[in-house]
């Protein structure tokens, strides 16, 4: 398989045959792709802010972050609920994509689960049987089956290991398993793994809807590999063909990513719940910022003591750098604080973007306050960081709270 190193940012001229070009364009939006002058089906591949690895036919591509591959996973795996900010469960190595260190680290956890044995449970299963088990459904049986005595509609449970978190896990396992793993020892792991978990189902998960799964003392030791599991599902990229090429891959963006650990860091920091402190997804009301209501607003960070507004953010994992628009990160935070009549709002960049700074606004009485959030540094690190960035949304929920608002 031919194989196509890229970094996150950086540019690379690669050769690209025409349907390999319209795949990953298409799979990998955040990607610029544009003809070399001079050259024949010659491109420069530029990243944006999609990490991972894609398989085009003959072809893989991997999208190296600039974090520390095992960072980025960790951030992920935070940013989904999968542990506490003070905990770093999974013992992710600093691999040279992010597949290489999510498939060993996918087969260690499950040999630490499933060495205590698979996990069973009940699970409640309604079909026809020529045999009574469990419940006749006889509003059932008079629907189907009228007169007729034989199959019984019944319902009984089942005791089993057909059950969600091993369902969670196998669908992992398959994709991963249907990646090309440089290293052999997860390939042989992640084939233990499907064949240990024959008699499971093999589901498929909505990607923006990941079943959660309740612990408790008897499946406590499925932690690790059932959050591992949903992380792969997560981000597991789209299967699609395009003519002759058929694409597959995991695949990230780190901006979403940024924007989940944000938000999930402060809300813990903070101690606050999720309808206190809301993401650009769940929003209480609509935020427009003119009076016709057409100009609408979706805020990455926002606190709400019912349907006021007392705080408002931005978390940018990347500077916007546009010369016909300089500054247009500071202008999106000043029109959010405009529209929800606040004294200022946040902008929170990845370390590294931009220096903490405060900005008057002149003629506004509005002040924007930059921060970097570490996110190479050790956990303690990243922790003082969140710490630092949740004082200061405290303190401008605190002036906000009892700023002069507009009639």
């Amino acid at each position: 398989m031919r194989r196509i190193e890229l970094k996150e940012y950086e540019p690379r001229e690669e050769g690209l045959s025409v349907e390999e070009r319209d795949t990953l364009r298409a799979a990998v939006p955040s990607l610029t792709v544009e003809p070399v002058a001079g050259q024949e089906a010659v491109y420069h591949l530029t990243p944006g802010s999609t990490v991972g690895a894609l398989e085009l036919g003959g072809l893989s591509v991997s999208i190296r972050p600039k974090l520390e591959v095992s960072r980025v996973l960790f951030l992920a795996s935070y940013a989904m609920g999968a542990f506490r900010l003070q905990d770093e469960p999974f013992a992710f190595d600093d691999a040279e994509t992010l597949v290489e260190a999510l498939a060993p680290a996918l087969v260690a956890t499950a040999q630490r689960a499933f060495g205590c044995g698979l996990l069973h449970g009940y699970r409640t299963e309604e079909e026809p049987l020529h045999t009574v088990r469990g419940r006749i459904m006889v509003a059932e049986q008079v629907r189907r089956r009228f007169d007729i005595p034989m199959p019984v509609e019944v319902r009984y449970d089942d005791f089993t290991d057909d059950i969600l978190p091993n369902r969670l896990v196998k669908a992992a396992a398959a994709v991963l398993g249907a990646m090309d793993i440089r290293d052999a020892h997860a390939r042989d792991g992640l084939r233990w793994m499907d064949a240990t978990l024959g008699n499971v189902s093999l589901a498929r998960f909505p990607q923006s809807d990941i079943p959660t799964v309740t612990y408790d003392r008897l499946n406590e030791h499925y932690r690790e590999v059932v959050e591992l599991s949903r992380l792969v599902l997560r981000y597991r990229a789209f299967e699609m063909d395009r003519g002759v090429v058929r694409a597959n891959g995991f695949l990230m963006d780190m901006k979403q990513v940024f924007q989940g650990f944000v938000t999930r860091a402060l809300r813990e920091t903070l101690r606050v719940s999720e309808v206190a402190f809301r993401s650009d997804v769940d929003l209480p009301r609509g935020i427009t910022l003119d009076e016709d209501q057409k100009v609408h607003l979706r805020p990455d960070l926002s606190w709400w003591d019912g349907s006021t507004c007392t705080f408002v953010g931005d978390a940018k994992y990347k500077r916007v750098r546009n010369e016909r628009i300089p500054n247009a990160d500071l202008y999106q935070v000043l029109a959010y604080a405009t529209a929800l009549d606040l004294p200022g709002g946040l902008l929170a960049y990845a370390e590294g973007e931009l220096k903490p700074v405060v900005h008057e606004v002149r003629n506004a009485g509005k002040r924007l306050e930059v921060a970097a959030v570490n996110l190479s540094g050790s956990i303690a690190d990243i922790r003082a960081s969140v710490d630092e960035l949740a004082q200061r949304v405290r303190a401008l929920r605190n002036e906000a709270r009892h700023f002069p608002r507009a009639a």
